[in-house]
């Protein structure tokens, strides 16, 4: 058997260093991952939207009538003062340019009406000489009817007759006055002013209601507007608030008071809000992507001094987020550790150099952190973003 033995022994070690090296080849290495640990600490959840700032009492003044404004000389940013500081003035707006046709059937029109006009105080004068006549008449009539020569017939009827010639020249003088009103009206459609020129009565000064800082000029040009044409809109950068409008499904897991982080406004600081109000009406929105949401405002006042928030203005966009759940001693577990298994969150763990896949239970989740209620213990080591080669039981190695 030794014989045998010594006459193969080269040949048995090598089929024995075959085996080895085959086994080797196919025994499952070691997967590199990424750990993480089971920690205490602070934990937040919050729901961050788009924002933008906005002064607390805006005020549009609009023009007061319908008529010819001046230019706004104002600028944003300028100061005015509650009913001193002068806007804009108004005018009464300017006629319209006539054309030869126009003109030349308003030249004929007031040669008619000159020429009625005279025709009225012709039958005005008419109407004057036949109410003397009446009058002598009726007093020739009187003295005959006291000393009995005139039956009371005859009186009555010369008192009717002075009475109808002062009614007619009551009516005379009337249609007189009513063609010279005629020739003065065309004689003012005649009278057209200069293109651009306003009429009417003098200007009107548009004052400011309110103290405060000129935001925006609305309408600067001057020209003729309408009554109620915005024109300027006014109001205090100091008092200034943010407007968060949230998906409804949102708003109402949110409250009064509670906190606001304001991110990405242009500083590098995180400023410090909190909720004044919740508007209590949803508005219909379309979202980028076409879809429709309701949409709730929800009110933001700044916790931070003048100074912090003087670089903000009217209309600025910022990004903040609003506090629903906060713990300061939460046990969490990095969120690229959790996943799903059926209905169950899971988690593998590290323990002995191998992968231990186990079930946990999850509270609050927020971008970085997981609030583990049960299944997990402080210290505890996990694999962050295990890929399709981590399996329970499989030997892996930390990748740093």
């Amino acid at each position: 058997m030794l014989e045998k033995l010594k006459r193969w022994r080269w040949a048995i070690l090598i089929a024995a260093l075959f085996i080895l090296g085959l086994g080797y080849s196919f025994w499952p290495e070691a997967v590199p991952v990424d750990t993480g640990e089971v920690t205490r600490g602070p934990m937040t959840v919050g729901i961050t939207d788009d924002g933008v700032t906005r002064v607390h009492d805006a005020y549009i003044v609009s023009a007061p009538v319908s008529g010819y404004v001046t230019r706004i000389e104002i600028e944003p940013g300028d100061r005015v003062v509650a009913r001193e500081t002068i806007i804009a003035r108004m005018a009464g707006r300017p006629s319209t340019p006539l054309d030869t046709r126009s003109r030349r059937e308003l030249q004929n029109a007031l040669a008619a009406a000159r020429a009625a006009e005279r025709s009225a105080r012709a039958r005005t004068q008419s109407a004057i000489a036949s109410l003397d006549l009446a009058r002598r008449e009726l007093a020739r009539a009187e003295a005959l009817a006291e000393r009995g020569f005139l039956p009371q017939s005859r009186l009555d009827a010369a008192r009717t007759e002075a009475a109808a010639r002062g009614a007619a020249l009551a009516a005379a003088r009337a249609n007189v006055e009513q063609n010279r009103s005629e020739v003065g009206r065309i004689r003012a459609s005649l009278n057209e002013p200069a293109t651009g020129t306003p009429t009417g009565s003098g200007p009107v000064a548009v004052r400011s209601p309110t103290s405060g800082t000129i935001l925006r000029i609305l309408h600067e040009s001057e020209g003729v507007v309408a009554e109620g044409t915005p024109l300027v809109e006014i109001g205090d950068p100091e008092q200034i608030e943010i407007v968060v409008d949230l998906l409804s499904r949102e708003a109402v897991r949110v409250r009064p008071g509670a906190p606001v982080a304001i991110t990405r406004w242009g500083g590098e600081e995180v400023l410090a809000g909190r909720i004044r109000r919740i508007e209590p009406f949803g508005e219909l929105k379309i979202s980028a992507l076409g879809i429709e949401e309701q949409r709730v405002n929800v009110i933001i006042d700044f916790n931070e001094p003048l100074e912090s928030i003087a670089r903000l203005g009217h209309g600025y966009q910022v990004d903040a987020t609003i506090t629903v759940w906060s713990r300061e001693d939460a046990l969490r577990v990095p969120i690229g550790a959790i996943f799903r298994s059926g209905a169950d969150w899971h988690v593998y763990v590290v323990s002995g150099g191998r992968a231990v896949e186990r079930p946990v239970e999850i509270g609050h989740i927020n971008d970085e952190h997981a609030e583990v209620l049960g299944g997990l213990d402080e210290d505890e080591e996990v694999i962050v973003n295990p890929g399709n080669r981590v399996a329970d039981g499989r030997r892996i190695t930390n990748r740093n």
